[in-house]
């Protein structure tokens, strides 16, 4: 109690008014704490994805269980599945290639003839064949060729057609332009045959490929 100095009555104590925060220093509070809250984003983004447990299947390290990837809620309501585990890599097998045997340039392809037996009318026509430069191909398509026509029977005969000898000529007395001998001497018909096949279609094959074709050449 104090007494007033002049009366000497006893005067009421003085109240001191609360002390107020300033007003100034509210805006700096609500920067820092907007500032907080973005770097604990930047730092970490999953604090703004709210993980309910009701909605996450359960994990297991148990032997023999299979780990189920978690399902994660965004705050925009989002889910994202995490499959890191779930994933697996497959070897890509590249067959091989498929290789597609080449037709001869005259347009036919024909089996291996082979080697033809030594003084065989084959064996005639394999000496002229590779003389006028044609490979083995072209000789195998000419194989094929009188194979179908004659069987390579220098006395085959058309009675139809009249048509004669390996080549099977239709006239046969066409093949006498190479030999007096046409009827029965091979290497008179198989040089005639040539010349026709050469003049005609170019390559056995070519015959060949018109003879599959048309059934004739």
């Amino acid at each position: 109690m104090l007494l007033d100095g002049a009366s000497g009555a006893a005067s009421a104590p003085r109240i001191r008014p609360a002390q107020t925060r300033s007003r100034k220093s509210l805006p700096f509070l609500a920067f820092f704490a907007s500032m907080c809250f973005v770097l604990v984003t930047i730092i970490d983004p999953t604090a703004a994805f709210a993980i309910t447990a009701d909605e996450q299947n359960v994990v297991t390290n148990a032997p023999g269980k299979k780990v189920e990837p978690q399902v994660v809620v965004a705050a925009q309501g989002v889910r994202a599945q995490a499959a890191r585990d779930a994933f697996t890599i497959t070897k890509i097998v590249v067959p091989p290639p498929v290789v597609v045997a080449k037709k001869s340039a005259g347009g036919g392809s024909a089996p291996a003839a082979g080697i033809p037996d030594p003084g065989s009318a084959k064996a005639i026509a394999f000496e002229m064949v590779t003389a006028r430069g044609w490979g083995q191909s072209e000789f195998d398509c000419l194989v094929s060729l009188w194979n179908k026509e004659s069987g390579w029977n220098v006395n085959a005969h058309n009675a139809s057609s009249g048509a004669h000898g390996i080549p099977q000529a239709l006239p046969g007395s066409k093949m006498a332009s190479v030999g007096a001998d046409w009827a029965t001497n091979p290497a008179t018909q198989i040089t005639w045959g040539l010349g026709y096949i050469s003049g005609r279609y170019s390559t056995p094959c070519g015959a060949w490929g018109t003879s599959q074709a048309k059934g004739w050449y």
